[in-house]
């Protein structure tokens, strides 16, 4: 702009002009010029930006319901005097984001809230707010993002499957998987073997560059060591257990365990333990415990693999009111003729395998094919946060409204 006697003129600049010259002599051509000058205002909202048709808005919709439930429990977290925190609705969306989405890390999050639109509208971050820091999970792991308040979560969840009576009140299904920790096999050594590890460190620092075995990831030989988890544990991860499905290689691993309903295979209950031997009956007469605490008297029954035919386990059902479909066994087989004869058991073993899906899309899409959290506590509140971000899913397929017919069938 030009000046005149100190005031601003109302002609515009020369490079102005020209650029205006420059679109007028553009008019009538079907290519558009490239802005180089982006706009000072924007008026559109973040709203506006989001088809009215995206799956996240009906998965917003759900988690704004659950969050309004656990609105005590996040007044309970907080002092009433002090420095404004980061909205705790902000950070549990942000962690389920990560789960819909299979973002690898936290850092890569608060990444993506910083250019991605559809992400900042999910979390609710405004547009002219910054996104946070990544060691803002990490503080706030203590406070907010802890397995008392996934469950809360998860269980808001469910209520709302049931109160739309999605959810089967008398056939259930039971499984578990191994999760593998964030903790390396190299990592495993004998439990009384401190002083020695000390001294291993201690001799690995004398060593030369020279020398093989230099650096931080030293090579480790464990042919001919007889390791068991009586005697080993990791120095990494203690709460991790060396486990190995049939036929692969053993690995330090957790165990989740999920209770399905066989209607819609939504999951009502989810527990995570350490990966022994027992834990798979324990947890599942555990979590029908639960189940026939909510559920009060009647009739249920529960599918399960072969890995459940234990009298303990079968006795444990029948104590709590709940038939155990399990599959049968060739020797010391625990259920007796009467229930394989059934038409129900037949139709528990066909159907128990919607079990699988849930552990198929949380290791595959929910970033649980390997663990980046150690500790049982922490791990047990991703693994809750998983089962939960699984169940969202699921309510967002069944109550989508059916799509308009098209073609010769459309009226």
């Amino acid at each position: 702009m030009t000046t005149y006697l100190g005031q601003r003129a109302i002609f515009p600049a020369p490079d102005l002009i020209g650029f205006i010259l420059q679109i007028k002599g553009n008019e009538g051509r079907m290519r558009g010029d490239e802005e180089h000058q982006e706009a000072v205002f924007v008026f559109e909202s973040l709203e506006d930006r989001v088809p009215a048709d995206h799956p996240l808005r009906r998965i917003r919709r759900l988690v704004d319901t659950a969050l309004r439930e656990l609105d005590p429990l996040f007044e309970d977290l907080y002092a009433e005097a002090g420095r404004p925190s980061i909205p705790p609705e902000y950070l549990l969306r942000a962690a389920l984001l990560q789960k819909l989405y299979g973002i690898p890390s936290e850092r890569k999050l608060c990444e993506h809230l910083e250019f991605n639109l559809l992400f900042r509208w999910f979390v609710g971050l405004p547009f002219s707010e910054p996104a946070w820091d990544h060691s803002t999970f990490s503080r706030n792991r203590e406070r907010v993002l802890t397995p008392e308040v996934f469950a809360a979560f998860f269980e808001a969840i469910r209520k709302q499957a049931e109160s739309r009576r999605l959810l089967s009140k008398e056939h259930f299904s039971v499984d578990g998987t191994l999760i593998e920790a964030a903790a390396s096999i190299k990592s495993f050594r004998p439990k009384q073997a401190a002083a020695q590890h000390q001294k291993h460190r201690h001799n690995r620092s004398r060593r030369g560059p020279q020398d093989p075995g230099a650096g931080r990831n030293e090579d480790v030989n464990f042919r001919g060591e007889r390791r068991s988890n009586d005697t080993h544990a990791s120095t990494t991860d203690p709460d991790a257990r060396l486990a190995r499905i049939k036929g692969k290689e053993a690995k330090l691993s957790y165990r989740g365990h999920i209770l399905v309903e066989n209607r819609h295979g939504l999951i009502v209950d989810c527990q995570l333990t350490r990966a022994t031997g027992t834990t798979e009956p324990e947890a599942a007469a555990l979590m029908l415990g639960r189940e026939r605490t909510r559920r009060g008297r009647g009739s249920m029954t529960v599918g399960a693999d072969r890995g459940y035919n234990t009298k303990s386990f079968v006795r444990e059902a029948r104590a709590l009111r709940v038939t155990p479909h399990v599959a049968k066994k060739q020797r010391y087989n625990a259920i007796d003729g009467r229930t394989i004869s059934h038409d129900g058991y037949q139709i528990s073993q066909r159907r128990r395998k919607v079990v699988e899906e849930p552990f198929g899309w949380m290791k595959n899409v929910g970033g649980l094919r390997k663990l980046l959290h150690r500790g049982l506590e922490r791990v047990s509140g991703v693994f809750t946060l998983a089962c939960a971000a699984f169940n969202l899913v699921r309510l967002s397929t069944l109550t989508a409204e059916p799509a308009l017919p098209t073609g010769n069938g459309a009226r």
